[in-house]
């Protein structure tokens, strides 16, 4: 999926995650899922659970150190160009909404570039709400969103 980003009409639109990330998410700390056309990876998104981590974005919105441990974070969905405008992002989204309250999250953020229109939608259409905009992720301008 690397090749799909860097496609991207602005490299500052997503913020690339190192692969020891990846692997802090299969072992526990969240879960990642995938959509496949004939065998191959088209698209892929993240479910972080952050727990009390430097990373959680509930510190940032003030939410009490005994509810970290109830924040999730709608992270990474990438979606390669042969498939997009098929509903994929949407379908990500309600699937991690929906394993987030099954594991007991009940405040639920994500980040996203100000000028990922797709994205922006998708989350406010969701009913999440921007909280701040500010640079995030190696000084990459983010809004930030909370449906909690």
């Amino acid at each position: 999926m690397k090749d799909v980003i860097s496609r991207l009409p602005f490299q500052d639109q997503f913020a690339m995650d190192e692969e020891n990330y990846f692997l802090e998410i299969i072992n526990g700390k969240g879960e990642i899922y995938g959509a496949f056309n004939h065998e191959q990876l088209v698209a892929y998104s993240v479910l972080a659970f952050p727990g009390k981590s430097k990373s959680n974005l509930g510190i940032d919105l003030a939410i009490p150190d005994q509810d970290l441990a109830f924040v999730a974070v709608l992270d990474s969905t990438v979606v390669h160009e042969s498939v997009r405008g098929q509903g994929l992002q949407r379908m990500f989204h309600e699937i991690r909404e929906e394993r987030a309250k099954e594991s007991g999250c009940n405040y639920l953020y994500s980040t996203v570039h100000p000028e990922n229109h797709a994205s922006v939608k998708n989350l406010e259409s969701a009913g999440f709400t921007l909280q701040f905009t500010r640079p995030m992720y190696g000084g990459k301008i983010r809004h930030c969103y909370a449906n909690d």
